[in-house]
């Protein structure tokens, strides 16, 4: 049926001048002859393409051919592989037959022939693509072929492995490096033809297809390459190289950086083009390049310097929320060196609360959680945790105060919201010195924050290891309290809350701190029984762990008694410094008691 297809086709447009193809000719060349490819008729479609009579026809459409015929050679299948290598050399060849001398021996023909590795011909293939002064030649219908055959050499880069270390870089053992290297000699000419276009006139299309090629570059391979200043990743090696030249082309291309990162912030309605059809689904080109701009320092000096840090940071919040929230290492590598740079260039306490209303100024912090407590890989837990601080340090009072709010309620996780609640006791400890009073933490403002801070989640029933570093960092921060706003001054109203607190805090969790350490003395007590009884000869487990719904190595008595002594150490601790806070609370009231009656 596809061959019967193809050759109406062909019977049809013989007899039609090249400029008289319509579309739907295109169309039906391109799906017929991709049947015939997928299904094993490669030697028809050889015989089509080399019949003198569709010569016309093979030369303004046969290059629509050329990413069927690359997906069947990465087939490797026999029966059709030298047919599909034949096809793409004529191809080739008809293309360049306007520039090749008279009577000259077409080169291509004996070169595929003589390949019997798939990768190999491919790899030759695009080598050869650096002559693109025949695709030149092919008039107005340059623009087609042009962005199938970028199109498909990107689709093959894609599926090679990126290099991560300077070493790999080297040997590029899969030939990453080579085509990338070989790619903007290829491009070059025609973006120079392009150059003398003007965006919606003649040869427009040709342009839009140069600017898809260097946005999909900007994705894959760039955007998973390490480009970082450090030792395995040199200046002069070729995937940095071939970052600052897709950068060149964008500005030769006469591209607006501003107007590709910060569109989606400067435009008053909605618009059509290149940039809403295809790139808005592509959000990640663009995150690299901003990455390239403001990391990297590529191109910096074409890029305006009116904008202010504060909208800067506003307008690549946007590629730090894609980036960060993916768990790739070189996107989340790349996300944390966007957002630290983004806001070093800001002062401390710049950023208005205003910018909180804005969705992402939220979802950027808590893909960052996420970051700091699940990533497998430490240095970026390590990083970014130091950015997450940056960002903090960043919020001017009123910020802060409703950022840490906000986070205590949707963190959900112990060691963050300890870490919170530790960056609180910094901010009152700042408000209480000599001028540098601050309405949101202290007096009748921090009170809500400190009843979200002094609570348990769950009663005297919440499982005090599992929020550990809450319960010892809200205790560190209430004896600080007690200690450091005396009674007389009560500056954060720690004084007029105390009844309050001592009734829905220190009260339950002195409850919940006596009920654990109990059950886990029993434990203990009930482990060494179990181990006494058994004997020193007979160490088969006596506990399973389930974490996750899978299961830990089985722990031994000895085991398990390590670890039950460990938990008792760790309420010995939480004990001593709420009995701390009692005698404190103590004292204080005891004086009272003593002031009022000598009064």
């Amino acid at each position: 049926m596809a061959l019967e297809q193809l050759y109406d086709m062909l019977q049809r447009c013989q007899v039609l001048a090249d400029d008289s193809f319509k579309p739907e000719d295109y169309e039906q060349f391109q799906s017929a002859g991709r049947a015939c490819l997928e299904r094993g008729g490669a030697a028809q479609v050889l015989e089509v393409v080399q019949d003198e009579k569709n010569k016309a026809i093979v030369r303004s459409m046969g290059w629509n051919l050329l990413g069927p015929l690359v997906q069947v050679i990465l087939q490797k299948d026999e029966k059709s592989l030298q047919h599909c290598l034949s096809i793409f050399a004529h191809l080739l060849d008809v293309s360049v037959a306007d520039i090749r001398p008279a009577g000259a021996k077409p080169p291509l023909w004996s070169f595929f022939q003589s390949q019997t590795s798939p990768r190999s011909a491919l790899e030759k293939g695009i080598q050869l693509l650096r002559l693109s002064s025949f695709l030149l030649k092919l008039g107005d219908k340059k623009a087609a072929s042009v962005g199938m055959a970028l199109s498909t050499i990107l689709n093959q880069l894609s599926r090679l492995p990126v290099p991560y270390t300077r070493e790999q870089e080297e040997d590029d053992a899969h030939g990453l490096c080579r085509c990338c290297t070989a790619l903007p000699g290829f491009v070059g000419p025609l973006v120079e033809e392009a150059k003398q276009t003007r965006p919606g006139g003649r040869g427009a299309e040709l342009r839009t297809e140069l600017l898809k090629f260097c946005m999909k570059s900007l994705r894959e391979p760039l955007l998973q390459a390490q480009l970082g200043d450090d030792p395995d990743s040199p200046a002069d090696s070729p995937l940095r190289r071939f970052a600052s030249q897709i950068l060149a082309t964008l500005l030769s291309l006469g591209e607006s950086l501003p107007h590709l990162l910060f569109h989606h912030v400067l435009k008053k309605k909605e618009e059509t083009g290149f940039l809403e059809e295809d790139a808005r689904y592509s959000r990640e080109s663009l995150a690299c390049l901003a990455y390239l701009l403001f990391v990297q320092r590529a191109a910096i000096d074409r890029f305006p310097a009116v904008f202010s840090p504060v909208f800067v940071l506003r307008c690549n919040m946007q590629y730090v929320d894609i980036l960060l929230s993916r768990t790739e290492e070189s996107r989340v590598s790349k996300g944390l060196d966007l957002y630290e740079q983004s806001l070093v260039r800001t002062e401390d306490g710049s950023l208005p609360v205003e910018l909180l209303e804005l969705r992402v100024f939220l979802s950027v912090p808590q893909n960052l959680v996420k970051v700091m407590t699940l990533c497998p890989i430490p240095h970026l837990r390590t990083k970014g945790l130091a950015v997450f601080q940056l960002s903090i340090d960043k919020l001017d009072m009123e910020a802060k105060y409703k950022f840490f709010r906000c986070l205590l309620k949707t963190s959900h996780h112990a060691g963050v919201e300890g870490y919170i609640i530790k960056n609180i006791k910094n901010q009152i400890d700042f408000a209480l010195k000599p001028g540098n009073g601050s309405v949101w933490f202290s007096g009748a403002q921090l009170l809500p924050l400190l009843r979200s801070v002094l609570t348990l989640p769950e009663g005297p029933e919440t499982d005090l290891l599992q929020n550990l570093d809450r319960v010892m960092e809200s205790l560190n921060l209430l004896r600080y309290l007690l200690i450091r706003d005396k009674e007389w001054d009560n500056q954060t109203g720690i004084w007029t809350e105390l009844y309050k607190i001592e009734e829905n805090y220190l009260k339950p969790l002195r409850t919940g701190l006596n009920m654990s350490k109990a059950h886990y003395e029993a434990e203990l007590k009930s482990t060494k029984e179990i181990k006494k009884l058994k004997g020193q000869k007979e160490s088969r487990p006596v506990c399973t762990v389930t974490v996750g719904n899978e299961k830990l190595p089985n722990m031994t008595p000895e085991m398990q008694v390590q670890v039950l002594h460990s938990a008792l150490f760790t309420f010995d601790l939480m004990e001593s410094v709420l009995t701390r806070i009692e005698e404190i609370i103590e004292v204080k009231e005891n004086w009272v008691s003593q002031h009022i009656t000598g009064t």
